[in-house]
């Protein structure tokens, strides 16, 4: 069954959207650091997403986001 839209869920998913945007325009980052930080926008977003906006999965996805962005283009 489906759970009401509440609140909190689409404000983190807006938060995590607004922070992979506002990531994506730091010039002065690495394409390493860029690439970290849009996965943990993008880890955050999925993580509020699967559990309803919960805190935990939101943390958890930045943090599983975060690390597979790092390890990206990594060799050359």
């Amino acid at each position: 069954m489906n759970k009401p839209l509440t609140a909190s869920r689409p404000a983190a998913l807006i938060a995590a959207l607004l922070l992979a945007v506002a990531a994506t325009g730091c010039s002065n980052m690495s394409k390493r650091d860029q690439n970290t930080a849009v996965g943990a926008g993008v880890g955050a977003a999925a993580g509020a997403v699967l559990t309803g906006g919960g805190t935990l999965g939101t943390l958890g996805g930045a943090a599983i986001g975060g690390v597979i962005g790092n390890q990206v283009n990594t060799k050359k």
